[in-house]
């Protein structure tokens, strides 16, 4: 799978506003409801929030990847937000998260979630990239740093 079948400037902000983990959960799957690929908001973000209240996806350097299998999408579709000034997303190292990545796939497909998060995980562990992710103000540059 590349980058660029599920990334596009629809689904790029790089002026992410909310101040508490639900906030942004919240606001990333807003996005991805304005693309029509997400049938039910009020699904995903209940299989998002379970999820997440399983482990934190706040993984490390400034970087959190929330995510979940859902009966609210037929294919994977993801979105990418950058917030500002940071915040705490309960990250395994403890740095409050600046990069959002967010996927909703369907329950019974692993594939394409599993190789999009390899591919994401590939780009988001150069910190030339993610110190050039939280310069860029434009989603079209924002996407060319993720080559899509």
């Amino acid at each position: 799978m590349k980058l660029k079948q599920v990334l596009n400037k629809e689904v790029v902000t790089t002026d992410l506003q909310g101040s508490t983990k639900r906030e942004i959960i919240e606001e990333l799957l807003d996005i991805l409801m304005n693309t029509g690929k997400v049938a039910d908001r009020s699904t995903a973000l209940k299989d998002l929030l379970d999820r997440e209240a399983k482990m934190s996806t706040g993984i490390q350097h400034g970087v959190a990847i929330p995510h979940a299998k859902t009966k609210a999408v037929t294919g994977l579709v993801a979105c990418i937000g950058v917030h500002r000034e940071g915040m705490d997303f309960e990250s395994l190292d403890g740095v409050p998260s600046t990069i959002f990545v967010m996927t909703l796939s369907p329950e019974n497909r692993t594939g394409p979630h599993v190789q999009f998060l390899a591919e994401i995980s590939m780009v988001l562990k150069s910190p030339p990239v993610r110190s050039a992710i939280m310069k860029v103000t434009d989603p079209g540059e924002l996407l060319e740093l993720f080559g899509a």
